[in-house]
């Protein structure tokens, strides 16, 4: 049990947090706003000083910068980081504990971890600072769109976050979510939310479209959010639509990985996805790790300007995406990404050698004439030349003529013929979510084999 005066220490050291915290979102906020000069010089200072501290302090980095001929005082601006090698995430799995700086220890470091919806799940360590660093990025996204300190926040996500909201926070009711289980039928979610009459309705992306699709079924009309916010997954046009419609409500898409929390933003203006350029540099790379020209697709790979217990520096996140030169309206001088276009481990190979992403592959699908009969589809690539696509149809509908249909729109669309690449249909009655509580619409069996090799 805790002495009194231990239990007054711990409510001082909660109170330092949370005005550290305060103090970090003000800053941010502030620096989302600084012309591109200052963002451009904080970025290179943040870049200089995490390059030597990782040398200094990391074996792993010690081991690949000296390996590479590479020495601090080479890395002058973000530029310079391309002379760092790619870090992947096979490479933390095999060098965890050697990632994380002598400067801690890592039992007295939070852990967090990635869902391991692929293979095994990765381990990252952050302090204490880290943490609420990260609190504060992720609320500065949700603030610019207008939440409030006290509105009624639902978010649909899996069991293994209810925890994450400490106790001092709950009290003082400042910024507080309340959480929902993704794994909760949808009947159930949507008499949940009903319940909780939400200002903020957040969540996976997917969990939102299939709410918003049992709402619609079940003539639900009094779930009525100032806005919405989803994340985790990539959300095509059409589930985006039905969402806003049923909930009469703005949809906002955030991008974010467990590694290094919330990466980009839309704010209400919707013309692009801001990135946290004062937290993160964004590269986006080709095969070769070199950086593709705004507009072309290209790997996304980050270095955290604020992650010292376990540095990320040049980390593949997994993802393809696309940069974007353009400036937001909004006012905000943060650079953009125009979209995220789906994991890398989820592109389509083609038999020619060519890929498709997720995200173009669904607006393919978007184009069927027998879209509106489809509830729910999933797209599985089991080889080069085979694609699975489940089903979930609604009405009536001829069996034979859809598959046809979507075997000869495929081939044209794609430029291959049956004889090169067949498409296997399966008319189901579910697809299930997968163990992390997401729907995921397009999986490649071939690169996921590809990965462990």
């Amino acid at each position: 049990m805790l002495t009194f005066g231990e239990k007054n220490s711990c409510t001082v050291r909660m109170l330092v947090n949370y005005v550290r915290a305060a103090y970090y979102f003000y800053a941010m906020s502030h620096r989302a706003y600084w012309n591109r000069e200052q963002l451009v010089k904080y970025q290179n200072d943040k870049v200089r000083e995490i390059v030597k501290y990782a040398y200094e302090n990391v074996p792993f980095y010690q081991e690949v910068f000296k390996k590479n001929a590479v020495k601090p005082s080479d890395i002058k601006t973000v530029n310079d980081l391309r002379k760092i090698p790619i870090l992947s995430k096979e490479d933390i799995k095999q060098n965890t504990s050697r990632i994380v700086s002598r400067q801690f220890e890592a039992t007295n470091l939070k852990r967090v971890s990635t869902s391991g919806s692929t293979g095994e799940p990765l381990t990252i360590y952050l302090s204490g600072k880290e943490e609420e660093l990260r609190k504060a990025k992720h609320l500065r996204a949700n603030v610019a769109l207008g939440q409030k300190p006290r509105d009624r926040w639902v978010v649909i996500t899996g069991p293994q976050h209810f925890g994450e909201t400490q106790g001092f926070q709950k009290w003082i009711g400042v910024y507080v979510p309340t959480s929902v289980s993704v794994f909760d039928d949808e009947a159930t979610k949507v008499s949940t939310i009903q319940r909780l009459k939400p200002d903020i309705l957040d969540g996976y992306s997917s969990s939102l479209f299939l709410l918003a699709k049992e709402a619609e079924r079940m003539g639900v009309e009094t779930i009525k959010p100032r806005f919405i916010i989803g994340g985790s997954e990539l959300i095509e046009d059409y589930q985006r639509r039905l969402v806003e419609k049923v909930f009469d409500a703005s949809f906002y898409d955030q991008y974010a990985c467990v590694e290094l929390e919330r990466l980009a933003w839309q704010c209400k203006e919707k013309s692009g996805y801001h990135i946290d350029a004062d937290s993160v540099v964004m590269e986006f790379v080709d095969e070769n790790g070199d950086e593709v020209a705004p507009g072309e697709k290209g790997e996304v790979v980050c270095t955290s300007l604020f992650n010292y217990a376990m540095p990320l520096i040049r980390y593949s996140i997994g993802d393809v995406g696309v940069a974007d030169e353009e400036e937001c309206a909004c006012g905000r001088t943060l650079p953009l990404m125009k979209i995220v276009e789906g994991r890398k481990d989820s592109l389509i190979v083609l038999p020619n050698g060519g890929v498709v992403t997720p995200h173009v592959l669904c607006l393919h699908m978007e184009s069927l004439k027998f879209f509106s009969s489809i509830d729910h589809y999933r797209i599985i690539q089991k080889d080069v030349n085979l694609i699975e696509i489940d089903l979930k149809m609604k009405g009536d509908f001829d069996e034979e003529a859809v598959e046809e249909e979507l075997a000869a729109h495929f081939g044209r669309v794609l430029n291959v013929g049956t004889d090169e690449l067949a498409f296997k249909v399966k008319f189901v009655d579910k697809i299930p979510l997968d163990k992390t509580g997401k729907l995921s619409t397009v999986v490649s069996e071939l690169q996921r084999a590809a990965a462990k090799i």
